[in-house]
């Protein structure tokens, strides 16, 4: 049975960790910090994962305020400034507002600091920090189902008429491992194909498509039941039981506050003056 998981950390076992073009190194201090780098797409068919880095962020539940909360936040932040280029910036908010387990993008969007039409509105003295910050636009445009539109025409479509340097989107991910529920950040800058977790997999919005870097950031929200059973005695199950998607019960603040953690970090990646501060105070 095909494993269920959006995180690399999770499709990559010790046997192909030893083959050519796969690289994994570990740091951190608030997080556990795992960086895999595969240096070419030769790995798609087994892993599922194409060229690219991807650094996974493991700590405590984030569903919680805890003492590191401020390192836990501009250690997101430095991780992120490792892959986000230089100029303006698009932040896609992914995912169903309506839902909460999918609603972790449009919440992170709601929180982040949009300056691209700050230079145009101000232009007193008092106001020249602010115009001094990086252009950055925000969109949280829903779901298929929702809009009729694919969120990768959308996004097309923006950045034909903004023409920012790269894409920052934030979306709800899949697990296989309880333990990684609402305790894991994903970043990675191969881009993301939203829904692929649960096999629902839309349009991918990658640097393939848009000529541009795309920066995904997400938080496992959900796992499905038949990875929960298998984890748990061993044993395949029959295909045709039914699946389901499992979240933790207190999805709905987990989806706040890891949004807000997200928001957070991107904020500080993106505006190096601001301090953690400041950010908090913004919202």
């Amino acid at each position: 049975m095909d494993i269920r998981t959006d995180l690399a950390v999770e499709r990559l076992s010790g046997s192909i960790e030893d083959e050519k073009g796969v690289h994994r190194t570990t740091r951190g201090k608030a997080f556990t910090i795992t960086e895999i780098v595969i240096d070419d797409d030769s790995h798609l068919d087994t892993i599922g994962k194409g060229k690219g880095r991807y650094i996974t962020l493991e700590g405590n539940s984030l569903s919680r305020y805890c003492d590191d909360y401020e390192l836990m936040t501009e250690e997101l932040a430095q991780e992120l400034s490792r892959l986000i280029p230089d100029g303006e910036i698009l932040v896609v908010g992914l995912g169903n507002n309506d839902i909460t387990p999918d609603a972790l993008g449009p919440q992170a969007a709601a929180k982040v600091l949009a300056t691209r039409h700050l230079r145009d509105e101000l232009d007193s003295d008092e106001e020249k920090f602010l115009t001094s910050l990086r252009r950055v636009s925000v969109f949280a445009g829903g779901v298929l189902g929702q809009t009729g539109i694919e969120t990768a025409e959308i996004v097309r479509a923006i950045c034909r008429e903004l023409k920012p340097n790269g894409i920052i989107a934030v979306d709800a991910l899949a697990c296989s491992d309880t333990s990684r529920l609402g305790t894991t950040i994903q970043l990675s800058d191969s881009g993301i194909s939203p829904g692929s977790g649960v096999s629902n997999t839309r349009r991918e919005l990658s640097e393939n498509q848009f000529g541009i870097p795309v920066i995904a950031v997400g938080v496992p929200t959900v796992v499905d039941m038949h990875t929960i059973v298998r984890s748990l005695t061993g044993t395949e199950l029959n295909r045709d039981i039914p699946n389901m998607m499992v979240t933790p019960r207190d999805i709905d603040r987990l989806t706040e506050r890891a949004s807000q953690l997200i928001a957070f970090g991107i904020n500080l990646a993106l505006h190096p003056k601001l301090t953690f501060e400041d950010v908090r105070g913004l919202f």
